[in-house]
């Protein structure tokens, strides 16, 4: 950490007219009150909004120099902005906070508190969540789903955290677009401090985020985060071939006996019993060199590495 840490916000936006300067005060206030001595800077990533949002962010950066401004060409999705905003951030620690004012500005504080007392990761999880009943039930379903395969993830998951240089510079090396966002923190592994909090209804406007990319969001994350379908494939296929070897050779028992229902029966299900097993079975094995192949390409690094001191160079303690 710097003498005079710098704090860097990224706020995702996407028709967020309304609350942008909004987010921006609260964020001013909160850190003059709580950090005056803090270096502060706020980047908003416009991801193709087609609201006045882009408006109202250059009206943030002319009030307050700050204020940074990242804009999309178009809409490529809440973490494609999170990521890309995250690649910019220049300070000791980067926070992801909300545009709709959701998330109060105000947890800021615990959180930094957390990361000077040593957390590296500091994610602040959903223990409730002013957005109605249907909203609710569809998020607890999606990150109960998630967390089969992800089993430290809250059970109301997070979008709102903080990240300290030494993880925020590991999470910046990941490859791949179609990325859990989740998952790649906290398979950081770095000290991490779960504080819960209460999400607020929306003050303006409404919800972005709609089933068709629900359903996407988990796809990416069961498919980028976990071997376990394919290794489910993998034994089923196995378990099939078994069973059907093992059927195969009761008919040949049965076809000695003349125990068949018709004459070229049992070669028929012979054939289909061993053909079927097999094929399950080898498109297991090729699943598994496919996700060997996938988790190459995305480009992590082997091992997150929280701190190294070489060794000295020098001929004492021989």
């Amino acid at each position: 950490m710097t003498a005079v840490p710098l704090l860097s916000f990224v706020v995702p936006v996407y028709r967020n007219e309304g609350t942008i300067l909004r987010t921006a005060d609260g964020i001013a206030s909160l850190m003059a009150r709580a950090r005056p001595s803090f270096g502060v800077e706020v980047l908003f990533v416009d991801d193709g909004s087609d609201d006045g949002s882009a408006e109202e962010i250059r009206r943030a950066r002319a009030k307050d120099p700050r204020v940074g401004v990242l804009a999309f060409s178009r809409n490529f999705g809440q973490v494609t902005a999170v990521v890309e905003g995250l690649r910019r951030a220049r300070g000791d620690a980067a926070v992801v906070l909300s545009a709709d004012l959701q998330d109060p500005v105000e947890q800021v504080e615990r959180m930094i508190e957390a990361w000077e007392n040593g957390s590296r990761i500091v994610v602040c999880h959903r223990a409730r969540r002013d957005d109605g009943l249907a909203t609710e039930a569809a998020s607890r379903l999606f990150f109960g789903l998630m967390r089969i395969s992800q089993p430290r993830l809250p059970e109301g998951g997070f979008d709102f955290l903080l990240l300290d240089r030494r993880p925020l510079d590991v999470l910046n090396s990941f490859g791949g677009r179609n990325r859990f966002f989740q998952g790649d923190v906290l398979w950081l592994g770095f000290t991490t401090t779960f504080l819960p909090y209460e999400r607020r209804a929306r003050a303006v406007g409404r919800s972005q985020w709609t089933l068709g990319m629900r359903v996407k969001y988990f796809l990416d994350g069961l498919l980028s985060t976990t071997y376990w379908p394919i290794r489910l494939m993998s034994l089923c296929g196995i378990a099939t071939a078994l069973a059907g070897f093992v059927y195969a050779g009761a008919i040949v028992y049965a076809r000695v006996h003349d125990d068949v229902p018709f004459t070229g029966w049992a070669p028929i299900m012979i054939l289909l019993l061993v053909l079927g097993g097999g094929l399950m079975a080898m498109v297991g094995v090729v699943g598994e060199y496919v996700w060997r192949i996938y988790d190459e390409v995305r480009g992590r690094p082997p091992v997150a590495v929280e701190a190294w001191e070489p060794p000295g160079t020098g001929g004492e303690g021989r």
